[in-house]
């Protein structure tokens, strides 16, 4: 083989590595999905986890999903602001939406930029956090959503909240 014709196959390996690499980096960039619309509180509840696995809520009643509230003795925006300084403090985190008595935080998977939604709604009256964590897409996410509120419930409780 020529020099000519080796700088010839080695341009024809990488254009055909960029026609592929490139639709798959669009699909890759687009794992972050949409927000969900169901996002929010609606009469005191956070949107019920769907059947897959790869949700928890501290509002749902089967061993699959549950996970237990956040109790807090501050004022509710006390309550928030420390809440908001726990997980301003995690890895590829924003805070998508804050209300007096709601957080919604968006967390990104490392490798692929999933995105997990997680919702706080912050009940006044009974001093407790209500909690739901949910993956956008795929079906199972291997623990990590409830790995996740545990990982928030325990700064949350050795920060004395």
């Amino acid at each position: 083989m020529t020099e000519e014709e080796g700088s010839s196959l080695m341009l024809d390996i990488m254009l055909k590595s960029l026609a592929i690499m490139l639709p798959a980096s669009i699909l890759i960039i687009g794992c972050a999905g949409g927000r969900p619309e169901n996002l929010g509180v609606r009469d005191g509840s956070l949107a019920p986890c769907p059947s897959s696995p790869n949700c928890v809520s501290s509002q749902s009643t089967d061993k699959n999903h549950a996970v237990e509230p956040l109790p807090y003795s501050s004022s509710t925006p006390e309550a928030i602001a420390g809440l908001r300084k726990i997980i301003l403090q995690m890895k590829r985190t924003k805070i998508a939406t804050e209300t007096n008595n709601y957080l919604h935080a968006e967390f990104a998977s490392a490798l692929w930029r999933f995105v997990d939604d997680v919702e706080f709604f912050f009940d006044d009256h009974a001093k407790l956090i209500q909690v739901r964590s949910a993956s956008r897409l795929g079906y199972s996410d291997f623990g990590v959503n409830r790995k996740r509120v545990d990982a928030i419930r325990a700064a949350w409780q050795a920060s004395g909240r």
